[in-house]
């Protein structure tokens, strides 16, 4: 079904949960305008923008008259009503292993590679230590599930690979190496492979791994 008219995804450039959302579009081929938000002097929590998020966060799409935060849900949305069964399978199990991962997306990576980023690229003060550690846990245990492979709910893409790769892509930007993970450096570089595949802006002031 294709799109009624180009979808407004409101991100920011430096944002992995956004960055989820615009590769999925990318990747879908949706005609879509990406409208940055500016986080650093606080757009998100003026009135306009409470009225697309209350939570005041991003990412935001507007499809028509439907409105819709939080980058996994929305990722769900755009595989649903846009995608093959590919991006989302419906079948019980094959759903199961993608919302597995999706729920890692929001948990251990949200805890740990994206937080490392924050504390050393962006200076929140966090946990730095406990998000090290969570990252590295994390990282052995992708590396591991990856072991012969391609990707990570199935035998090919699915919203699954695109809600883990960013922050995972970029957590050398935390101060975290990836040369001991071969396994999830190689799934990186697969996803970084697929057509319609568009990189995050690295900062740049990015600490190097």
């Amino acid at each position: 079904m294709p799109a009624r008219q180009p979808i407004r995804l409101y991100g920011f450039p430096l944002s992995g949960h956004a960055h989820r959302v615009r590769l999925l579009l990318s990747m879908l081929e949706l005609p879509h305008e990406v409208i940055d938000v500016d986080l650093p002097h606080g757009q998100h929590k003026q009135p306009e923008f409470l009225a697309l998020n209350p939570r005041g966060q991003i990412p935001v799409i507007v499809d028509g008259n439907v409105t819709l935060y939080e980058s996994t849900a929305i990722l769900v949305y755009l595989a649903r009503r846009y995608g093959s069964e590919q991006w989302l399978p419906s079948d019980p199990l094959g759903a199961a292993r993608v919302q597995q991962f999706l729920s890692l997306a929001s948990g251990d990576i949200f805890e740990g590679p994206n937080r490392v980023r924050l504390a050393k690229l962006f200076k929140r003060d966090l946990d730095y230590a406990l998000a090290h550690q969570k990252t590295l846990a994390l990282l052995a245990f992708l590396d591991r599930h990856l072991d012969n492979r391609e990707f990570l709910a199935a035998g090919h893409v699915t919203i699954a690979d695109l809600a883990c790769h960013t922050y995972v892509a970029h957590v050398p930007e935390g101060g975290v190496d990836l040369a001991p993970y071969p396994n999830v450096r190689a799934w990186i570089a697969r996803v970084e492979q697929l057509p319609g595949f568009i990189p995050m802006q690295a900062s740049p002031h990015a600490i190097a791994a």
